[in-house]
């Protein structure tokens, strides 16, 4: 028995210094990509989808970034900024849609879509209210794969993009309370806020999501006495957990929320709808009671707004007066302050084109990242997204089932 063992032992040594394969990491492929940023053709938008300081670290990863001329200008970034960190200038808006990759901020007009040569990427919004049907067909025919930015997850299950538009929002419209509120504007002459001795601005804010949150911040940071409205108590529990004191909070029933509406000097609302129209809880006799001079700031316009007297304005013309209430009804905020909300889509953007780049392309990318998965609503032509289909009545397919028959 002990003969067998030494002999066993002796094996296992002499196995022991036998040469062995070495096991590499197999690399995955990595794939340059053309990315092209084309000018806003959209009304008012003044963002842009990447800075020059995210280009540069693509261009120094291997890929090419072709920039149309004055793309950054409405967000203070001028032509050199990128041609100084290697992009390509582009004069030509249809050299610019050739690239392998579209990257824009708001979706693409017909005329847009009509310029690509087909089988590319698209990254862009998807705004079903103006969305127009034939572009999607045009997409579909030029066999596009095409992934909504406001739809992509990050590793938290967050919309990184959605919340970092919020966030600006939130904080964006107390300012724009402030401008309203004061002599410059014609309004009571207030300051937004509060100090030793003078009774504190009274905010209403309707809404305890992303915007509704740093609207709260913004506010309180100024001295101002907050009022918060949601039909959600696990959101108002989380924002008082979340802001670390206690807020004057409520869910929105029509007698309380009227009241709190008659003593308020600015009344923000950040309500949001997964689909469709946002509620409408403010009625016009609640508008009616509102103190003269007082300030609406509707940042749930873009889904219709949560005010009965809310109608859509421009950031040329933003305001208007209902029963001598200020209305300010502008859509996409955000391009209010354009270089802000640029540099916050960069930094979403950025990471996603290098890891699709060292990943081999979109769809290796698509495959192993299911944040990224959750935003394409087309995959090379074919829709994937039920909500579109049924809206535009579309034929459609779902995703894992088209990637799993490659």
């Amino acid at each position: 028995m002990d003969q067998k063992k030494e002999a066993i032992r002796a094996l296992a040594q002499e196995a022991a210094m036998l040469p062995k394969e070495e096991m590499l990491e197999i690399s995955r492929r990595h794939e340059q990509l053309t990315i092209g940023i084309p000018r806003e053709s959209s009304f008012q938008e003044k963002r842009v989808a990447l800075i020059p300081e995210a280009v540069a670290l693509l261009v120094a990863h291997g890929n090419e970034v072709v920039v149309e001329t004055n793309a950054g200008k409405e967000a203070s970034f001028q032509d050199r900024d990128y041609s100084e960190v290697g992009a390509r200038i582009a004069y030509d808006a249809e050299e610019v849609f050739k690239s392998n990759v579209i990257l824009k901020v708001a979706p693409p007009s017909l005329d847009e879509v009509k310029m690509m040569p087909g089988k590319q990427t698209l990254l862009s919004a998807l705004q079903l209210s103006v969305q127009p049907k034939d572009s999607l067909k045009m997409l579909m025919e030029k066999k596009i794969t095409a992934i909504a930015w406001d739809y992509i997850r990050d590793e938290t299950g967050i919309y990184p993009v959605v919340r970092a538009m919020g966030e600006i929002a939130g904080n964006t419209s107390v300012l724009i309370a402030a401008e309203y509120l004061s002599n410059i504007n014609q309004g009571q002459g207030l300051m937004f806020g509060g100090i030793s001795g003078v009774r504190p601005t009274e905010t209403v804010i309707i809404g305890a999501g992303t915007v509704g949150e740093f609207a709260a911040r913004s506010a309180l940071g100024l001295g101002a006495s907050v009022k918060l409205f949601d039909n959600s108590m696990y959101k108002l529990r989380r924002l008082q957990n979340d802001l670390g004191q206690r807020l004057w909070t409520s869910t929105i029933q029509p007698s309380v929320l009227s009241e709190a509406l008659t003593s308020a000097d600015v009344v923000i609302g950040a309500l949001r709808a997964p689909f469709g129209r946002t509620p409408c809880v403010v009625t016009e006799e609640m508008v009616s009671s509102m103190k003269y001079g007082s300030v609406i700031v509707d940042i749930s316009i873009d889904q219709g707004g949560c005010f009965e007297t809310s109608r859509v304005t421009n950031h040329d013309d933003p305001i208007f007066k209902e029963y001598g209430v200020i209305h300010y009804c502008v859509p996409n905020v955000a391009s209010r302050v354009s270089r802000t909300a640029s540099s916050a889509l960069s930094n979403i953007f950025a990471p996603i084109l290098l890891s699709v780049s060292s990943d081999g392309g979109w769809t290796s990318a698509i495959r192993r990242h299911h944040g990224l998965r959750n935003g394409v609503y087309m995959y090379k032509g074919t829709l994937v997204n039920e909500i579109i289909g049924e809206a535009f009545e579309l034929p459609y397919k779902r995703l894992d089932l088209l990637l799993a028959a490659l």
